[in-house]
Order: structure tokens, then sequence, then C-alpha cells
């Protein structure tokens, strides 16, 4: 993980850069779930730990490796990979039998950028693929104890609820967010 919060050793046991399973890899499995005489026609999960890091990455990993910089959160150069993540649902959801795909692991709300592609990545993933519940993890509301967790002020979090359940009320949706 990318991001070197304080209190969590991936980085320290996995390394900060995101390895993602291949398109191929996931078509493949979501294929081969499709034809099984059960399937009913969900695939719960599509994500991993954090979904919208699926397919993130940065130029510099594969010419230098990773950077001395403790977190790339907010690093230009960071490419994040929702349209990657996106088209991935995508083409899981054209799959004969399946009827919903769902994102049923967590996000990084903080991940999501605050402009018109990220209000587009939110809209679509509250249309189509959250099955009621979105799971955050805001960890705490102390800007002084979040600064030293390495996270993102509170404000953050507020700004992410309220666009979330503002969107999806415009959709008529009844979705949650479930912090963990």
């Amino acid at each position: 993980c990318f991001g070197a919060c304080s209190f969590c050793s991936i980085t320290h046991h996995q390394g900060k850069q995101i390895v993602s399973r291949s398109e191929e890899s996931i078509l493949r499995e979501a294929k081969r779930m499709a034809k099984m005489p059960e399937f009913r026609g969900t695939i719960s999960d599509v994500g991993g730990p954090s979904a919208n890091m699926y397919g993130a990455h940065c130029p510099k990993w594969e010419k230098q490796g990773p950077c001395k910089n403790k977190s790339c959160i907010g690093c230009p150069s960071l490419q994040d990979g929702t349209a990657r993540q996106l088209a991935l649902l995508s083409e899981i959801q054209k799959i004969p039998k399946v009827k919903h795909v769902f994102i049923s692991s967590g996000i990084r709300y903080d991940l999501i950028p605050e402009n018109a592609e990220g209000d587009a990545y939110l809209k679509t993933i509250s249309e189509s693929h959250i099955s009621g519940h979105t799971k955050v993890a805001p960890e705490h509301i102390s800007d002084a104890v979040l600064s030293k967790m390495g996270k993102p002020e509170n404000k953050v979090y507020e700004r992410f609820v309220k666009k979330y359940y503002q969107l999806n009320e415009r959709l008529s949706k009844k979705q949650f967010l479930v912090p963990y």
C-alpha cells in the first residue's frame, strides 16, 4: 500500500507498490463462476482490501522503484486506477448470466479525487456496483490523532460523507456508509 499510515505494517512487509491482478485473470475467473450451476448472477466483491487502489501505479516505480517519500497520496506522479477499475467492472457485467458486480470490500475515500472525475467514479459505483453498503475507514475524528496516523483531516471524510449521501439521494438509492 502506498498510503504509509503510521499504524499499519502493510508497507513494511508487502511494500508500497500496488500489484494488481490482470484483467484477463479476473475475467477468466468471473466466466468460470458464471458457468457454475449454483451461480445466481451476483459477484459479491471485486476489489481487495482497498478496491479503488486497483490499477494505481507510478511511472517512477518501473524505473527506480519506490521513491523515498513516505506516502504517495497526493503525489502528482501517482496515477490512480479508477478508470481501469470501472472498465473491468463493466467487462465483468457483460458476461452472460452476470446480473450484478459489487464492490463489498472497502474503498479509500481519500483517494477519490474531489473533482469531476471523482464525482463520475462515485456516481458509477453508486449506480451499479454497491449492494447497499459502502465500507470506508475514517480511522478517527480528531485531526491531531489523524495527523499522527498519517491520515487526512476529518473534513475530507465529512465532505465525502456529504457528497455520498447527496449523490445517493439524487439517484433515489438507499445506500449507506459503513465505517470500520
